[in-house]
This record gives structure tokens, C-alpha cells and sequence, in this order.
């Protein structure tokens, strides 16, 4: 495994160019305000009151109603608000609502917070509210986050500050889908393009992106919450320029020289304990959410057998990851949600590494081993995450010793999402980051209405009797009935193994001592930038 002594910079930065216009034709960004930095795309702000923070890909789409990916969901966090908010328990908490209440099954009210404005400058009233959620359901975008409010019949204005949400049928996670980092209101009559130049209420407002290299966000300083107290003689954190990293070493490099001030579960375990010896730098840890998971493609004519996925399983031996690669920050993920959720199973089906058991199961579902010693042949799609590729390299070896020879194939992450999200693939790994903070998860990742592009259901698992104790849970308010069916869910999805829950890891974040008053948070998003400060 590379340590700092071995790493050497990458100099594919000083190779490329701001081609805009060829990523337009492509469907991707184009340069939007332009670069507004010294020295081109690459140059940086001479200004000690902005902060560099290394991200591992670009945004897929800032307008949280259509990006679903985690840098999307973590920088848009900063441009948007959202009517609730999770606590650190996640809990539903008042946001732009200051309350709600619900008359009865099928109608929600929300009452708004006033003098809330846009950072444009325009109000933010229930219209716009009702004009967000409106547009997820009409057909007037392409977007995953559809299938999250399927279950709504209209959304309306009533007043300047009240919003009714009418339900085709109950739902009980309509709630979490309004929540930060899943849900972030938008100036109505924003359309398909307004990713390319959001505009929000949050804390810090968008200012430029280059696909592939940056985005660039500036403080909201007319932020409706205000901004917590620093230390005297500090100086809040006035712009953030998200640096487009994609290999491990090279974010290591940038931390350890001060080029950057500040990575969130970028670089892998092994270069944060060297880190925590340079002298400029400091790391902080807390336990997270967001879990590691791996995917089958269940229509594969390999992979549609229940056993060959639990033959993988067995064949795993996570624990040993976690160890070597995570040198044991990491806890082990029975289930989507995070450890001590109120709606996560305990008594599931587990498979501890088994080699033996592998094989069998891999006989009785009629693949023994060929002359080769070989009895099955798999690819694995993932991006080119550094952590990602290390765990794909071990799950390679281990699988080996179960007569399973596995393929990797790690690309850019814009290719790697637009083949799982097509079902180009018969394995691949992700994290669930904030949405499996909430039961409705697992409608999103396992329902039937849910395959792309209308929820994540990338593997196209079907169950009917999973799709009926969804429909029961989503629909009472009966925190016991939600309860019991989401345990007999988890229950199922640990026979079937549509997909494997792998760990949590715990957030790491290192940054540079000249930023201070960073606390990561357990679902792992950006929000410490609008508490911390710069010396």
C-alpha cells in the first residue's frame, strides 16, 4: 500500500484546459460565471478567509432536486435549506418550517418562516415551496428523487407563508424527503437548467463551477440564521473552493503541502495516520451513517440465483477489510441504517466468512469448479475512489479462495453512476449517504416503482410481499406498525441479498490548523464549513 514517502504528485492538472463548450455538447457544465480565479482554472484566490476543501468527483447536479449523488447532495447541503432538519439522533427537527401539523392522512401543512429570502435577494415564500415539490411530480425534470414523493397528489400555496401538501395516500416518510441534503427549495419557475446556476437560501451561494476541477461557493451574508460566534481574532470562512481530487495520494500531497486546507473521507486510512504526524495538520473523527454497500444486478444470469449472492457473502471476510483497510474505524452494517436507528432489524440472516459454505452453495446452485478451478467469472464496476478500488482488490482475493475469479473496472465517477444507473453492471460498490438515515431507504433501494430513473433501485430487485410491507409502513402513523413491517423487510432483503450492507465507516476529516472548529457530523455532510473559522 503507498505511504507519503512514496507518493508523487500527479500532473494531469497541468495537461488540461477549460474546454466549456466541448463538456456543454456532451451534456455536461459549462463554465458558468467563469473561472473568477487568479491564474485561470487552476489558480487560486489570494484571500486567507477562503478555504480549499478536496472532493473526490464533481457534483452530478447542484439542484438537489435532481443531483442524487453524495457531492451533490453535501454542496448543495450549503446552497439550499430545507423545510426539517436531522439532529444528531435524526430526528425530524424545524427548519424553513417552523411547524407542521397533519389534519389528517392525506393533508400536511407547513408554516413558514418569515423574512426568509433567496440570495438574489427574492423572498421565499410558500409558492415556491409548493412549486419545488410540484415540479419533482409533474414530469418537468428526470430525476430519481420522483419516485420519493410518488405518493403526493399536489402541493398548493394556501397563504404567503403556508404550504398544504395534498397525499394520493398516506406516507410517512414524506417528512425525511423534505429534509436537508435530500430536499433544498428552489425560486420557482426554476426549470431543468438551474443546476448550472443555483440559487438557494442557505448558507453560502453558488459562484462558479468547471466540470471535473471546482466549484466555487462565496458566504451568504444575508443568511436568515445568522452565523454562530467565533473566537476574537478569527475571521469567518468568506469563500470554499471544492477542489475536483480524484486520486487519494494527490489529496494527501495538497493537505500535506497546505494546499488544501480540508478533506472529508477522502484520503484512505492508512495516509490519515501519517498525516496526524505532519505539523500543520490535524485530523477529527466521529462516528457516521453513510454506509459501504455492494450491489447485484439480480437479471444477471448469474447473479439472479439468491445463492450465488450468498456464496459472495460467505465468501467476504469483512472484518478483515475493516482491519486492514479502515484499521478498524469502520463498524460492520447488518442493515441501510445506522447503528441504533429505531426502525433497524437486529435478528437478520449474517454471513460470517465461510469459505466452505461458499462452495456448497455455489455446487447446489449448479456451478462447480471447472478444470480451471474456476467456478464463476464476475466484474465489479467502481469509481476511482482510492478506499473503493483498496476494498475492490481485497473482495478480488478473497473471492479467489472461493473458486470466484472477479474483474474490477474503476472509472471516472460521471461513467461509473451512468452505467449502475442504466444497470450496465453485475457488481458494484457505493455508499448511502443521509438517505438511509431514514426506513424509506429501503422503498428507494429495493422497491419495485423504484428503478432508475425514478429511485435506486439499480439492481431491479423485485419482491412482491417486500413491495406490500413498504406500502403498509409508508402509510401508518403507527410508529409500532412501521416498526414491525421495516424489521420483516430487513428480514427478507437479508435472505434474498439483493444487495450486501458492508460497514459504516467513521468520518474522518483532516484540515489544516489554520481552520478551526471543525465538528463532522454523523451523516458525514459539509455543514461544519458555516460553523468553523480561519485564523
Amino acid at each position: 500500500m503507498p505511504t507519503l514517502a512514496t507518493m508523487k504528485p500527479s500532473l494531469r492538472w497541468g495537461t488540461r484546459i477549460c474546454d466549456g463548450l466541448t463538456w456543454l455538447r456532451a451534456g455536461g457544465w459549462l463554465v458558468v460565471g467563469g473561472c473568477l480565479l487568479v491564474g485561470g482554472c487552476r489558480g487560486r484566490v489570494d484571500d486567507s478567509a477562503t478555504v480549499t476543501m478536496v472532493i473526490e468527483s464533481s457534483p452530478n447536479n447542484l439542484d438537489l432536486r435532481q443531483g442524487t449523488d453524495a457531492q451533490s447532495e453535501r454542496v448543495g447541503g450549503l446552497i439550499f435549506d430545507a423545510l426539517v432538519k436531522k439532529d444528531d439522533r435524526y430526528e425530524l427537527r424545524p427548519w424553513l418550517a417552523e411547524r407542521w401539523e397533519q389534519p389528517d392522512d392525506l393533508t400536511w401543512v407547513f408554516h413558514l418562516r418569515d423574512g426568509v429570502r433567496f440570495q438574489d435577494g427574492r423572498p421565499l415564500e410558500a409558492a415556491d415551496v409548493a412549486y419545488t415539490i410540484e415540479s419533482l411530480i409533474d414530469g418537468s425534470l428526470v430525476t430519481a428523487k420522483s419516485g420519493n414523493f410518488a405518493d403526493v397528489e399536489r402541493a398548493e400555496a394556501k397563504d404567503r407563508l403556508t404550504v398544504v401538501v395534498r397525499m394520493k395516500r398516506p406516507n410517512a416518510g414524506l417528512l425525511f424527503n423534505l429534509s436537508d441534503g435530500l430536499f433544498g427549495v428552489v425560486p420557482r419557475g426554476s426549470g431543468r437548467e438551474f443546476g448550472l446556476h443555483p440559487v438557494g437560501s442557505g448558507p453560502f451561494r453558488f459562484v462558479s463551477a468547471v466540470q471535473d476541477k471546482e466549484v466555487l461557493l462565496a458566504r451568504n451574508d444575508g443568511y436568515w440564521a445568522g452565523t454562530p460566534a467565533i473566537p476574537a481574532g478569527s475571521r469567518r470562512i468568506e469563500r470554499v473552493r471544492f477542489e475536483v481530487v480524484p486520486d487519494a495520494i494527490t489529496s494527501a500531497l495538497e493537505l500535506k503541502k497546505g494546499s488544501a486546507d480540508v478533506a472529508s473521507n477522502v484520503v484512505t486510512l492508512d495516509m490519515v495516520e501519517t498525516l496526524k504526524k505532519a505539523p500543520n495538520l490535524k485530523v477529527e473523527a466521529a462516528a457516521g451513517s453513510p454506509m459501504v454497500y455492494v450491489t447485484f444486478n439480480v437479471t444477471d444470469g448469474f447473479l439472479k440465483d439468491a445463492r450465488v449472492r450468498q456464496a459472495i457473502a460467505y465468501a467476504m471476510d469483512r472484518q478483515a477489510i475493516v482491519d486492514a483497510i479502515w484499521r478498524g474505524q469502520a463498524r460492520l452494517a447488518d442493515t441501510l441504517l445506522p447503528v441504533g436507528h429505531w426502525a433497524a432489524a437486529t435478528d437478520v440472516a449474517r454471513y460470517p466468512h465461510d469459505v466452505a459454505r461458499a462452495r456448497r452453495l455455489l455446487d447446489e446452485a449448479g456451478f462447480p469448479a471447472a478444470k480451471d478451478g474456476v467456478r464463476l467469472r464476475l466484474t465489479m464496476k467502481t469509481s476511482t475512489d482510492e478506499t473503493t478500488r483498496l476494498m475492490a482488490t481485497v473482495l478480488q482475493q478473497q473471492l479467489r479462495e472461493a473458486e470466484i475469479r472477479l474483474e474490477i473496472r474503476s472509472s471516472e465517477f460521471g461513467t461509473f453512476y451512468s452505467d449502475v444507473t442504466r444497470g450496465a453492471f453485475q457488481m458494484y460498490a457505493l455508499r448511502w449517504i443521509g438517505s438511509n438515515e431514514d426506513p424509506d431507504i429501503f422503498r428507494y433501494a429495493y422497491g419495485t416503482g423504484s428503478f432508475p430513473p425514478k429511485g435506486g433501485n439499480r439492481g431491479r430487485y423485485s419482491n412482491t410481499r417486500v413491495d406490500a410491507l413498504l406500502a403498509e409502513a409508508a402509510g401508518s402513523s403507527d410508529r409500532t406498525v412501521r416498526k414491525r413491517d421495516y424489521e420483516k423487510v430487513q428480514e427478507i432483503l437479508a435472505e434474498e441479498l439483493p444487495g450486501i450492507p458492508m460497514w459504516y465507516p467513521n468520518n474522518e476529516v483532516v484540515h489544516t490548523r489554520r481552520v478551526e472548529g471543525i465538528r463532522p457530523r454523523g451523516s458525514g455532510d459539509f455543514g461544519f464549513l458555516a460553523e468553523a473559522w480561519v485564523r
